[in-house]
């Protein structure tokens, strides 16, 4: 009884071949043939839904296939019958498959709201490759509190004024042969490459995405009108505030053990009241980007944003790569600096970019060539890639040394 009635539709065989698309009366939206007739394609690529775990009974059902290469098909054609004569059938083939298959044309004034896959950089794969060792969730409460010590807050004050102890005579780096000061004022060479890759201005505005305590920021004011910058951290945006409004800060730089020297916060040269109060500070989530340009008060867009070593620490970095395209003027240039130094401790093993051998091919996926095809399919074109280093101070004998990878990508 499949073709008659008020929900009559082409299933089970009942005339063995397509019919035409009005053969059958509409549904209650005015559509025709959304059930049967033909499998109808669309533009989502076969991917996991929300919650989706491998079931071990049939783990490589559908994972193989979260590939960014199959697409869904929908709605079941003229031959199918059983759990596929439904208006929920939901099935996955690579573009060859032509059988039974068909499209619809739908115009829409906003850009489609499909899910687009990138090969091994998803949550099936990952979850797959992270079966055997057991997801880590990050908590959102834990994770919160991450940057909010003070041993940390004094370790991002140096990074981010690395001038700060000349009148102490404290150097950010204990004096000695080849001593790597060219990985000093790293927030600062962040913000002057992405001035000197020009972007095109369009409103000379700029964004500081993950500002810790705001020397990139300060930076960037120097070259713009206007700068917005924020951080997850309530901490970090409340010590750039103070340092905004000119109260005189101090740090405790580490020397030995429990000894400590206190000095002063010190500005980089260039950096005055004027630049300085051309920066908004606020509290943010990098991840919510895409919320802030829809709905946050004069948020607007920018001709240039950094990301300095923030990618790599987000819980899911994707959600804000994707609002790039919505926030940076046409061409913008975007910075992003990152190490690539995935940790489950922030970033679940499922959002990953990179890091990880591929659980079908199993060759190795490295975040530098995902980021390429994910910046490239949201109309970014890559202008520039250098190794930036960065010191970072954890006692007068010991320091972090860091080699991130800078990419600089004009939107066209």
């Amino acid at each position: 009884q499949f073709s008659h009635g008020p929900t009559g539709a082409n299933l089970n065989m009942a005339f063995s071949s397509h019919n035409p698309v009005d053969a059958f009366p509409p549904s209650h939206t005015g559509h025709h043939d959304t059930v049967g007739n033909a499998w109808e394609w669309t533009e989502d690529h076969f991917n996991p839904l929300k919650n989706f775990e491998a079931h071990h009974v049939y783990d490589d059902f559908s994972t193989p296939c979260f590939d960014g290469k199959h697409s869904m098909i929908v709605g079941g054609s003229f031959m199918s019958t059983g759990d596929e004569a439904s208006v929920f059938a939901r099935f996955h083939f690579r573009p060859h498959f032509l059988q039974h298959s068909g499209f619809r044309l739908v115009a829409s004034d906003e850009d489609a709201p499909a899910t687009h896959l990138f090969p091994g950089s998803f949550s099936g794969q990952a979850a797959a490759a992270a079966k055997d060792a057991g997801e880590v969730t990050v908590d959102d409460k834990e994770n919160s509190n991450l940057y909010e010590t003070e041993d940390l807050l004094n370790m991002y004050l140096s990074l981010h004024f690395p001038s700060s102890g000349s009148k102490e005579s404290v150097n950010p780096i204990l004096d000695h042969a080849n001593s790597p000061i060219h990985g000093l004022r790293f927030p600062q060479r962040v913000a002057n490459l992405m001035v000197a890759l020009n972007p095109v201005r369009t409103n000379n505005r700029a964004l500081d995405v993950g500002c810790a305590v705001g020397g990139a920021s300060f930076e960037l004011a120097k070259s713009f009108d206007h700068v917005e910058a924020f951080d997850f951290s309530e901490n970090f945006v409340a010590t750039a505030k103070k340092m905004q409004s000119g109260d005189e800060l101090t740090l405790k730089v580490p020397v030995e053990g429990d000894i400590t020297e206190e000095v002063s916060v010190t500005l980089e040269p260039g950096v005055d009241a004027a630049a300085m109060g051309k920066v908004n500070f606020f509290q943010g989530d990098a991840c919510a980007l895409s919320e802030y340009a829809d709905d946050k008060q004069d948020f607007g867009t920018f001709d240039g944003a950094i990301l300095a070593n923030l990618l790599c620490r987000l819980p899911d970095p994707m959600a804000c790569l994707n609002a790039m395209p919505k926030i940076i003027n046409k061409g913008g240039v975007v910075v992003i600096v990152t190490p690539f130094t995935w940790l489950e401790e922030y970033t679940p093993r499922s959002k990953w970019l990179g890091g990880f051998n591929d659980p079908v091919s199993q060759e190795p996926m490295y975040s530098k060539d995902k980021l390429k095809e994910i910046m490239e399919e949201l109309g970014f074109e890559k202008i520039h890639e250098e190794q930036m280093p960065l010191v970072i101070r954890e006692h007068q004998r010991k320091y972090q040394y860091i080699v991130s990878e800078a990419t600089g990508w004009r939107k066209k």
